[in-house]
């Protein structure tokens, strides 16, 4: 088929494969509900178009996680820095509740646009109107809930843009999307705190540039490589009951054994990264002794550093695991390497100390996220059912963003002195979840290599 046109296949089109990612029909059970859409190679444009989704997506989400927040907290509440664990932990948490029924709801979404499109633009207009609440908000209270809807917002158009990923990407090509979405996830940061750095005078416009600029990239997504029309999708069951929406919050892990093996090594990998990155605006404004506005110029230039390295790892993890047909190796691989950059981020009171750590963990970070993003494709349960699934997964990244923040906050108290913060042993526990959730999916994932 020629190449323009496997870019433009339309989800509609009759599905030719069964529902499992893997081209395996589960064994002993009923018939899915949903079918899936086809699977097919699909071109370099494509490929490109949603990563630049991907990276807008991220870009407005992380910024605010990453910097904007913690400098709002700061003006509004000095010297009370973990309220940003507060704010952030508990808009997870509601998200983390309602992403399975987002889900769900994508899943059998039937529409002229399709099943994924009309969440990465529903959720988009949430994130930015949240946005604007937060600049002008007067008290953490308000933030906090206005925090809650850009959570809701921004994740879910993320998430979209993941479920088509799954609904779209062959096996021989998951290591290398993976690996792209990475890296735009790992640089989005990055130059959203460049952007926001500088029109940092302007309170609203710190939030609401990045937050503009993340909505063009995604929409440009589906506006160039349209999902196509859903309509033609098929239900082979009735609507939604109680007993579905219950069941869409979990799975059964002794049907799916490598499912919930690489949840639970997942869970465990991101506790320790959020335990290390939760707080990194304060940390580099306690180890470097600058007022926390200047920490965005410092932050921007470790990160640009890092995103090389980011990009390195992202795209060897990716590209190498489908050349090798290798998978568990590379996770294990980002897990010791994040080991050693929190090691010395937790032992740095100098620049380049704290460059080297943080590029070493966007290193790690990159391996481990590109590669075990590609194993999840794989083992999905039902791929008619991504979102349901993905966002399953994504508990496994949600549960530890909600409770690190929260747990965070009293590890930094534990021998703290004066207005230091304990920054050294939450940047080594952070190092033994991230190891441990390494070893699991190497040692306890069997079906794949």
């Amino acid at each position: 088929m020629p190449q323009d046109e496997r870019d433009t296949t339309v989800a509609g089109t009759p599905p030719a494969d069964p529902a499992r990612s893997d081209g395996a029909e589960p064994a002993g059970t009923a018939a899915p509900e949903i079918e899936a859409p086809p699977l097919q190679k699909v071109g370099a444009g494509y490929i490109a178009w949603m990563a630049i989704g991907n990276f807008g997506a991220s870009l407005a989400l992380m910024v605010p996680l990453s910097y904007s927040l913690a400098l709002r907290i700061s003006d509004l509440a000095p010297g009370h820095e973990e309220r940003l664990g507060y704010v952030t932990g508990s808009a997870q948490f509601v998200y983390l509740v309602l992403s399975p029924l987002i889900g769900l709801w994508s899943d059998r979404a039937r529409s002229r646009l399709g099943r994924r499109t009309p969440f990465m633009l529903l959720g988009a207009a949430l994130g930015l109107v949240a946005l604007v609440g937060i600049a002008v908000a007067p008290s953490v209270l308000l933030v906090g809930l206005a925090w809650v809807v850009g959570m809701v917002g921004w994740s879910t158009a993320g998430q979209a843009v993941q479920n088509v990923q799954a609904d779209r990407i062959p096996e021989e090509q998951r290591g290398r999307v993976s690996a792209l979405a990475g890296v735009s996830t790992q640089i989005a940061p990055v130059v959203g705190i460049g952007i926001a750095y500088t029109v940092a005078s302007s309170t609203l416009l710190v939030f609401l540039v990045p937050g503009v600029v993340g909505t063009i990239l995604l929409v440009l997504f589906p506006v160039f490589r349209p999902e196509g029309d859903s309509r033609g999708l098929v239900h082979t069951s009735g609507g939604v009951t109680v007993k579905s929406l219950v069941a869409s919050y979990g799975f059964n892990p002794r049907t799916y054994p490598d499912f919930g093996w690489n949840w639970l090594g997942r869970f465990i990998f991101f506790m320790g990264l959020y335990f290390n990155t939760t707080f990194g605006t304060f940390f580099y404004a306690q180890r470097l002794d600058l007022p926390i506005k200047e920490v965005a110029g410092v932050v921007a230039s470790i990160g640009i550093v890092g995103v090389l390295a980011a990009t390195g790892g992202a795209i060897a993890g990716g590209f190498l695991s489908d050349k090798l047909g290798r998978r568990k190796l590379f996770t294990l691989i980002g897990a010791a390497i994040f080991v050693a950059g929190a090691f010395t981020e937790a032992f740095a009171h100098s620049l380049p100390q704290l460059v080297a750590g943080a590029v070493l963990m966007q290193l790690a970070i990159a391996v481990f996220a590109a590669v075990d993003q590609a194993i999840v494709f794989a083992i999905l349960p039902d791929r008619a059912q991504a979102g349901r699934y993905l966002a399953v997964v994504a508990f496994a990244q949600k549960i530890p963003s909600a409770l690190a923040p929260l747990i965070a906050p009293l590890v930094i108290t534990v021998g703290a002195t004066g207005g230091e913060k304990n920054y050294t042993l939450l940047y080594l526990i952070g190092a033994v979840f991230a190891l441990a959730g390494g070893l699991i999916i190497f040692t306890k994932v069997k079906s794949v290599r």
